[in-house]
């Protein structure tokens, strides 16, 4: 937070430099001391009442004493300036004036020429209220937001392991001691490069802006914490001015912020990198632990080995399905079967055509004991005789089956189941009871056929 000093200004009609005519003329008329410190006593004078802002440094004061000196320090800056105020001025201020107390003082700038000494003649001594400063630090955050230095893309990403990890806090502070404490205890390979500073009063800033630039300068340093334990709201004020905030920006290291506790929010922790809420908090984010990290390395090499062995045991169990199917057991299995396949439907057909071959011989022997029952051969090996017609024309014969076939004198052929038998018919006589008659009704009958039949059958 830069200081709101008054710019001295000038009286009206004044000059702001010595007037020129009263220059020395050159070596060989040169000023002497005592006109040199008036000359210069003349000018700072001509400044006029102003008012300062700044941080006690030190106070030297006694009661037999009647003018007390304080040393004001900038609170950005190494620069300081001696205040010269009445003792019983000093004394009678409420609350009390303390070494690191912020405060605004109107004086006068004084000049004294018989030792060349510059001190500020001080009137008027106001504290900086709390609410004030806290309104300023709101002020100066809302401006640097507007410039960009809080946003997120911004932020540069911690290290997983940081080879060095860059320390600005107090010496001997607990906030040192829980850092190293707590980062050793996780990773005792760690390694630090500590840079102790004042983390309070007027040397503060301009004392860890330096640890800063020099260990971002450090190429081996991977991240810088910037450590201090909880104080008061006065106490962290050095890590919410601005120079310190705009340093930080500048870094090309990771910044990790650790002021104070959880609700401590100084410029610094929206500015760094990565905001811890303590100093322990911090080394735990930048510092891996070493425990934590083995056992999480142990947990995925089980949960890696574990995947693996199943899918192995997966890949063996398809592969064992595979290979115990019939067509991997014996490749020729498929022509085998097919093999099988079509020897079993020759073997039917084979059994059918037996079978049909079977059924025809049987169907033939039945029909040719039919015929052999049924023919005229068979009749007449029973006895009987078949009496035929030769006619006259010299036409086949014609078997007889009626008188009117063979009138007397006709040729017959008598054939019997050794041979035939030619005769002469000598005379007819119709049968009692008209069958004569019927006869006549058919009288060849189709015999031609069969007596054909029976001629081949000899």
């Amino acid at each position: 937070m830069s200081p709101q000093s008054s710019s001295p200004g000038q009286p009206t009609g004044q000059s702001s430099a010595p007037d020129s005519a009263n220059q020395p003329a050159g070596p060989d008329a040169p000023w002497h001391v005592a006109q040199l410190n008036a000359k210069v006593k003349q000018w700072i004078e001509r400044l006029g009442q102003i008012w300062v802002e700044g941080q006690v440094a030190q106070i030297n004061m006694k009661p037999s004493w009647k003018l007390s000196y304080i040393t004001l320090r900038d609170v950005e800056q190494e620069a300081s300036v001696q205040v010269t105020l009445s003792t019983s001025k000093l004394a009678a201020m409420q609350p009390p004036l303390q070494t690191g107390d912020r405060v605004i003082m109107h004086g006068k700038p004084a000049f004294y020429a018989g030792r060349a000494s510059f001190s500020l003649w001080v009137t008027a001594v106001r504290h900086v209220g709390i609410g004030e400063l806290l309104a300023r630090i709101e002020e100066l955050k809302r401006a640097l937001a507007a410039e960009g230095l809080f946003d997120a893309r911004l932020k540069k990403p911690l290290p997983f392991l940081p080879r060095r990890i860059g320390l600005i806090t107090g010496r001997g502070s607990a906030a040192e001691r829980d850092v190293l404490s707590v980062a050793q205890a996780r990773w005792p390979a760690v390694q630090f490069e500590v840079i102790n500073t004042a983390v309070q009063g007027p040397t503060a800033v301009p004392q860890v802006i330096d640890a800063l630039a020099a260990l971002d300068a450090n190429p081996a340093v991977d991240v810088i914490i910037i450590a201090r334990g909880g104080g008061s709201a006065e106490d962290l004020l050095p890590f919410s001015e601005e120079a310190l905030a705009r340093a930080v920006s500048r870094a090309k290291t990771p910044v990790v912020s650790a002021i104070g506790h959880e609700p401590d929010t100084p410029v610094l922790d929206n500015v760094a990198d990565f905001r811890a809420a303590t100093p322990t908090d911090a080394a735990k984010h930048v510092v891996p632990d070493v425990l934590a990290e083995k056992a999480l390395l142990d947990e995925l090499r089980g949960r890696a080995g574990g995947a693996l062995r199943g899918w192995v045991a997966n890949e063996k169990k398809g592969l064992g399905n595979i290979r115990s199917r019939p067509v991997l057991a014996d490749p020729l299995l498929p022509v085998k079967q097919q093999q099988g396949l079509l020897e079993e439907a020759i073997a039917r057909k084979d059994r059918a055509l037996g079978l049909a071959v079977r059924e025809r011989r049987s169907h033939i022997q039945g029909l040719k004991a039919q015929v052999n029952a049924l023919g005229p051969a068979q009749t007449l090996a029973r006895g009987y005789s078949v009496v035929q017609v030769v006619p006259r024309d010299g036409s086949g014969p014609a078997v007889v089956t009626g008188i009117e076939q063979a009138p007397p004198g006709s040729q017959l052929r008598i054939r019997v189941a050794d041979g035939s038998i030619t005769a002469a018919a000598m005379g007819v006589q119709a049968a009692p009871g008209g069958v004569g008659k019927k006869l006549e009704a058919n009288p060849n009958n189709n015999n031609t056929d069969h007596t054909e039949k029976d001629e081949d059958n000899e």
